[in-house]
Order: structure tokens, then C-alpha cells, then sequence
């Protein structure tokens, strides 16, 4: 680990936020087990047939991140999210014109969290597993963006940092809006960029650390950084520049 990025971390003070038992716990009265998908016409899955994907990687084998905190994050908070959002899109198939606009507003706003919680939590177990020693496009894009590859690990650090003791997310996304890289913050799961591609997700929720870290999340960062995969951050990036092509 660099001294820019163990400066960074020991510099900067951790915020809080409330956290969404939902969709944190993964566990709630619309859990339930995930089926094979369905798929339906033009692609994608049919409502209520989400399949929880596996870790991608051997839990075992991270650096300084336990496997009992990997395989219960995923497990619980993760396939909960699953769980919950085939739930809820059941429960939504099943709305009517005489179905309360309250009761409709919450199934929404549960579909959007699980659904967010979803993909971020694909993105993040995704991009662990590896080395972390950045390599290809994303390095030369980062310099490019940002001065230096330290200087972007400190301010993803500092954001990082900001949502210590509570719930969110830090991302490095591709903004589609403005085609250019950006670090995001992401407040629980429902508040992200609007138009952008995930290239590098960093889960900031208690239950991603408390497990190994207690209330050290500056430790599991610097865990974080050694365990990133940046072969699949690559991957993304080039259909992020693929897909902003197609869109010009």
C-alpha cells in the first residue's frame, strides 16, 4: 500500500447514516428463496425470477477479508436483496387500478432498493478477487482524468470515508451524460448516478466490514484496495466506451 493512500486513510474522519434493515439485513418479511429465472421476450427476466449469481471468486483466498464475512454478506445481504425484489415485483404484477396510490408508492420504492442493492452488490463482488495492481485502460484513463492514479485513490478514499458508521456506496463510474470518468457517491441504495456504467463499486454498508473490522472501516479500505480485480474493471470500462460510442 502507497503512503498516499494510508495518509488518506488515516486523515480523513468517517459521517454516518441511517441504514435500511430491509435492505441491509438481508432478511425481511418479503424474503424468500430465489427460483431459476424466466426469460421473457427481447431479454432480461421475467418479474419475480432473479437468480442470486455466485461469488465469483474463492472467499478463502482474499487478502485480510475473512470468508466468513464475504460468504455472509453475500449470503444474507446480497441474495436477500434477490429475495426480496422477486418478492416485490409478485406483489406488483398484482396491482390494480383499485390498489391504494400508498401501497403502490412503497412496492416502488422497495423495487427500486432491491433492485439498485442488486447491482451494486453484483458489481462489487465482481470487482474483488484480484491483486490489486491496476493495469490497463482504466489506469491511463484515470491519470488522464485525474493528475495521478494517487490522487483519484484519494478522493475515492475520502468519499469512502464519508460514509463510514452508516450505508451507501462509493463508485467510479463512466457518466454516459457527460462521457467522462467521475467518483459518485451513492446514498443507501436508491440515491446513484442517473446515466452512467459502474466500473468499480465499493460497498460502505456496516455489514461489508463490522464483521472482520468492527467499527474500523479505514482497515477494510485499505483491505479493499489489495483485494480489487482490475482486469474486470477494465472489462467494464470497455463496454462503457463501447456502449457511449453506439451513443454518439
Amino acid at each position: 500500500m502507497d503512503n498516499s493512500r494510508r495518509t488518506a486513510l488515516r486523515g480523513i474522519v468517517g459521517g454516518s447514516a441511517a441504514l435500511m434493515a430491509a435492505a441491509a439485513g438481508g432478511s425481511s418479511i418479503l424474503a424468500q428463496e430465489a427460483r431459476k429465472p424466466e426469460l421473457v421476450v427481447g431479454g432480461g427476466v421475467a418479474a419475480g425470477r432473479h437468480e442470486i449469481v455466485p461469488l465469483p471468486f474463492n472467499p478463502a483466498k482474499l487478502k485480510d477479508l475473512s470468508e466468513k464475512l464475504i460468504s455472509n454478506h453475500h449470503g444474507r445481504n446480497y441474495a436477500g436483496a434477490v429475495r426480496n425484489l422477486n418478492k416485490v415485483e409478485e406483489t406488483l404484477a398484482a396491482v390494480t387500478k383499485d390498489t391504494s396510490a400508498y401501497e403502490v408508492a412503497g412496492l416502488r420504492r422497495a423495487e427500486l432498493t432491491f433492485t439498485n442493492s442488486i447491482i451494486y452488490h453484483e458489481h462489487y463482488f465482481a470487482n474483488l478477487g484480484g491483486d490489486g495492481k491496476i493495469n490497463g485502460a482504466i489506469a491511463k484513463l484515470i491519470g488522464d482524468t485525474y493528475g495521478s492514479i494517487g490522487k483519484w485513490e484519494e478522493l475515492f478514499i475520502a468519499t469512502a470515508m464519508s460514509l463510514g458508521g452508516g450505508s451507501g456506496w462509493t463508485v467510479l463510474d463512466y457518466n454516459f451524460h457527460t462521457n467522462e470518468l467521475r467518483t459518485y457517491w451513492a446514498d443507501h441504495h436508491t440515491l446513484g448516478l442517473a446515466y452512467g456504467k459502474p466500473l468499480l463499486v465499493l460497498d460502505m454498508f456496516e455489514h461489508a466490514y463490522q464483521l472482520d473490522f468492527g467499527p474500523n472501516h479505514a482497515k477494510y479500505i485499505e483491505a479493499y484496495f489489495v483485494n480489487i480485480n482490475y482486469d474486470e474493471v477494465n472489462r467494464r470500462l470497455e463496454q462503457a466506451m463501447a456502449a457511449a460510442k453506439a451513443m454518439r
